[in-house]
């Protein structure tokens, strides 16, 4: 009975990878996520409601996380060696009331498995009495990296957007703090800092409607934490501007409640919920995206689609190919110097049929050339579902158009091309877009080391797997279409 759930919940990820995936898979199930945490391995986030969700790798995601509480859009953050989560107890307007506190609390940990599993008792730290001027819900934590102060803002489509400075030795608000009105016309709202600028994000648009939900989420940003923030065409939040960030798209619609997940130099992710994936009943669901950013601006990224493609080196754009012999093509009939009066003919494309008898049975080298479409040139990158994934992705195998023959990393750390796809851990590669746009290439595992090696090209015709350094072109790769 055991294997037949295995084999299940395999066909079912083999359905849901039928097109591009854009949200998480297992039942990641959750609405107004906070901010994804890490804990002694695993992924959580907390949504509205007492619970939340865990994942062992950040791609399969399943229910299990426990916040006492309940309320409404918690945030979270690991402040030293202790975890800072904050929530709304009531408010939101409409059915909710306009009458709302926000609340602090902290644990050691996030595991409920944990014998120090055990949070604080909440405290106070704004509430909202029935005005519509501000409602003290959804918060959002930043924790700014210039000066150590702990800043929370909070509120609804009722009224403006506040911002309070708590303490994060405590989480108690700042003595003799007063709140500061910094938008409006935006919901659900977080902080994040980079490069000088502080940059506010909301939920704009309608919310809870399922399908019908038209939220989406939007950005200002100040040289002040404080404010004003303004949008990209000096539009400010305080009145109604925001550049968009995210909206709905590939069957999944409302996107909102932005998380910031920093994974490494150029390497950044976001969070937030759709409100409903139409593949899955319309429910809520957990999403993660790629973050770039484009003149200082950030922009989600769209998940990684399967096809065929060139994949070429950010350092020259010469494409990664297999060393095999070049199989000229015919030339053609007509010459330059010739009168251009002869009929006109296609030249067929070659084929992975004219070639493929040229080429090695076993073990293939790969090294990087110019780009002329031809098979040993061209790559189909799919995912493979029983094979997990990572933070906001599944593993890939990547194999020469028309065959089973596969990339894989070898104990050397160096890259070649295996006769066949097995789904051995050094066949399995991550592929990360890159806040610049261009991308990230990992093997899962490098056999007989632990570390954490990327493909790179340290020649122009050379790639094999070295640390990754965002700084230089040879750790970065496109992948083309043609």
């Amino acid at each position: 009975m055991k294997q037949i759930k295995i084999l299940g919940s395999i066909a079912l990820l083999s359905l849901l990878f039928c097109e591009t995936v854009m949200a998480q898979v297992g039942k990641p199930y959750i609405h107004d996520p906070s901010t994804i945490m890490e804990c002694d391995g695993k992924y959580y986030t907390f949504g509205t409601g007492r619970g939340g969700l865990i994942s062992e790798d950040g791609w399969v995601w399943n229910g299990g996380g426990v916040r006492p509480g309940g309320g409404a859009a918690p945030d979270a953050m690991k402040i030293g060696d202790r975890y800072l989560v904050v929530y709304g107890a009531t408010g939101g307007g409409l059915g909710g009331g306009h009458n709302g506190r926000i609340l602090t609390m902290w644990n050691k940990t996030l595991d409920p498995n944990s014998p120090d599993f055990e949070y604080s008792e909440p405290i106070e730290v704004v509430r909202s009495e029935g005005m519509e001027d501000c409602d003290a819900i959804d918060p959002g934590l930043l924790l700014d990296p210039t000066t150590g102060r702990l800043w929370c803002s909070y509120g609804t489509y009722f009224g403006f957007i506040r911002l309070i400075e708590l303490d994060p030795k405590t989480g108690k608000r700042v003595e003799g703090n007063e709140q500061i009105d910094i938008a409006i016309d935006c919901e659900a709202t977080t902080m994040m800092y980079r490069n000088g600028w502080y940059y506010l994000l909301g939920t704009h648009g309608t919310c809870c409607d399922g399908a019908n939900s038209t939220y989406n989420i939007v950005v200002g940003r100040s040289k002040e934490v404080t404010g004003p923030y303004v949008d990209n065409m000096g539009r400010e939040m305080l009145k109604g501007g925001g550049k968009m960030v995210i909206a709905a798209g590939g069957r999944v619609t409302g996107p909102g409640h932005f998380g910031l997940i920093n994974i490494d130099e150029g390497v950044q992710k976001m969070s937030c919920h759709f409100e409903a994936d139409l593949d899955r009943s319309g429910r809520s669901v957990l999403g993660i995206r790629p973050l770039l950013w484009k003149n200082d601006w950030p922009v989600a990224g769209d998940p990684f689609k399967e096809g065929t493609y060139e994949i070429e080196s950010e350092r020259r754009g010469y494409a990664l190919e297999l060393v095999v012999d070049f199989v000229r093509m015919p030339r053609g009939t007509h010459r330059f110097w010739e009168d251009a009066d002869k009929p006109v003919e296609p030249i067929p494309s070659q084929t992975l049929e004219d070639v493929i008898d040229t080429w090695p049975k076993g073990d293939i080298g790969v090294r990087i050339g110019d780009y002329m479409f031809r098979p040993h040139q061209r790559w189909t990158i799919t995912a493979v579902p029983e094979a997990g994934g990572y933070l906001g992705g599944p593993y890939y195998k990547i194999v020469i158009e028309g065959t089973e023959r596969a990339l894989a990393a070898t104990a050397d750390a160096e890259v070649i091309a295996v006769p066949e796809f097995t789904g051995a851990d050094e066949q399995l590669w991550r592929i990360e877009q890159l806040i610049d746009g261009t991308y990230r290439i990992m093997p899962k595992v490098v056999p007989n080391s632990d570390k954490k090696l990327a493909l790179v090209s340290t020649g122009d015709s050379t790639p094999t797997l070295a640390e990754f350094d965002f700084n230089s072109d040879n750790s970065k790769w496109n992948f083309r279409d043609h």
